[in-house]
């Protein structure tokens, strides 16, 4: 299987790139909830979350916890939800999105649309806040 975090992962696809080490990627969804919704992905290609060796799963989240961290600090929000759904992509993935209430975590709202610009912007400030 060849999917479209596969792709992104190699460079065939753009993102906005937010962090990467040797297991994990995270970039910005580009069907966003909220700004700076982000998604971190293993770079072993794995359909099911709960397929991951137990390692990379729990490694997973650390990393997870990195980019929520950093998220918080440029979006205005109470937390940093977190998903994890798996049905839309054959890529084991986490949704981090920037949370006020409850129903900002709804799928079935209509999603944001921002220009490349705000999306390299809004990447930028999150990566700033890794360093």
């Amino acid at each position: 299987m060849s999917g479209i975090f596969s792709k992104i992962l190699r460079g065939e696809i753009p993102s906005h790139k937010i962090a990467e080490d040797d297991n994990y990627f995270a970039f910005l969804d580009i069907n966003p909830l909220a700004k700076g919704h982000t998604l971190v992905i293993p770079r072993k290609e794995i359909d099911y979350i709960f397929d991951l060796e137990d390692s990379l799963l729990a490694g997973m989240l650390v990393f997870s916890k990195r980019i929520a961290t950093a998220i918080e600090k440029v979006v205005p929000c109470k937390r940093i939800g977190i998903a994890v759904l798996g049905l839309e992509v054959p890529h084991a993935h986490i949704h981090l999105i920037p949370i006020n209430r409850i129903d900002d975590i709804n799928f079935a709202r209509p999603k944001l649309q921002l220009t490349n610009e705000e999306m390299a912007d809004i990447a930028t400030k999150i990566r700033q806040e890794l360093k």
